[in-house]
């Protein structure tokens, strides 16, 4: 049993992992059509937080446990330098927009909360797939992805949505379940949990034995099971060519300009601002030899990974639902391909 799964294990790792993208899309479809796509929408609501709580992070404890040294704590720094960097220019450029468009509150602070949310990037999904070459950079940005997704953000989110509520004199609401406000303390429990281990007993995996062989294969299991999530969340109505041509504004006769507006402002935000800036910063430093090929691959493919399904989540947060929906959508389409191919040329 335990040779079968070793077996296994290189065929769901690495860039083995993508077509489950379209497994997903393709399933979804197949199924949408017998059952009808709400429903499918529900259960993948629920399979979203089974990943959540019982994939997720033990593919985070197993990632620290097993490549975590004193060593990467300069990298550590970088990412987290780099993760704020993301969120500030998605701020300032949502403050631009909204002052350029006139927006005026609450659907100013609306689009702020929605363009500061969308910069979250499926990293401990999509960005898997770096692992194939750099395990130890791929794990750190993946787990510190993550615990920025679901520990910084919602609750930045949640302090806007406090303000707001004191501007209008509403009482605010407690936007999330209980379990989705535990979660960032649940992700984080499992990454201290790791690092002290490892740092004070320098215990890996592969002391556990047959053990250590089922941890690795059920977290591996993680990243398929997560890029079908993503394929299922592809909507195809939103393929059709009258919406291609809403979003690139080709057709403005539509009532709805306001919402592919804000998409196409999110797809400029993620796909090609944030990239070209983060780029411009890494490669000087990667051209003064200031970071190893290793650093400068797995931050620049970051910053091209698709807007993660994951933020539809964060909805009761008062971020637009639709726009979200569709931005999630174009920038898997786009950048999946993007992200293959920046990391067969960094492998090379």
């Amino acid at each position: 049993m335990i040779d079968i799964l070793k077996d296994i294990l290189p065929y769901i790792s690495g860039l083995y992992t993508l077509p489950w993208i379209l497994v997903g899309f393709f399933i979804t479809i197949l199924v949408g059509k017998i059952i009808g796509r709400e429903k499918i929408d529900k259960i993948m609501k629920k399979i979203g937080l089974v990943l959540l709580y019982f994939f997720i992070p033990l593919l985070v404890f197993r990632i620290f446990l097993d490549l975590f040294e004193t060593t990467q704590v300069a990298f550590v720094i970088i990412v987290f330098s780099v993760i704020f960097l993301m969120y500030i220019i998605a701020y300032y450029y949502a403050r631009y927009v909204a002052r350029k468009t006139k927006l005026k509150s609450p659907k100013k602070d609306l689009f702020i909360k929605t363009m500061l949310t969308n910069q979250g990037r499926s990293s401990a999904f999509i960005g898997s797939a770096m692992m194939a070459y750099w395990p130890v950079e791929a794990g750190i940005m993946i787990a510190l992805v993550g615990i920025a997704l679901f520990a910084v953000i919602p609750y930045i989110l949640s302090h806007m949505h406090k303000r707001e509520s004191k501007k209008i004199e509403k009482e605010s609401t407690k936007a999330l379940p209980w379990f989705l406000r535990i979660y960032p303390w649940y992700l984080i429990a499992f990454v201290l949990v790791a690092i002290a281990l490892n740092l004070n007993t320098n215990i890996t995996t592969a002391d556990f034995g047959e053990l250590g062989i089922l941890l690795k294969f059920y977290t591996a299991v993680t990243i398929p099971a997560a890029l079908y999530y993503v394929g299922a969340s592809i909507h195809p109505n939103d393929l059709k060519i009258s919406e291609i041509r809403k979003l690139i504004g080709i057709d403005k006769s539509n009532s709805q300009e306001d919402h592919w507006g804000w998409v196409r402002n999110i797809f400029l935000l993620t796909v090609i601002i944030t990239p070209l800036i983060v780029a411009l910063i890494f490669s000087t430093l990667y051209f003064f030899q200031m970071i190893p090929i290793a650093w400068f691959a797995v931050i620049i493919i970051n910053t091209f990974l698709p807007i993660t399904s994951t933020n539809m989540f964060l909805l009761p947060y008062g971020i637009d639902k639709k726009s979200t929906a569709h931005s999630i959508t174009w920038t898997t389409i786009i950048c999946v391909p993007i992200v293959v191919l920046l990391i067969i040329v960094f492998g090379i």
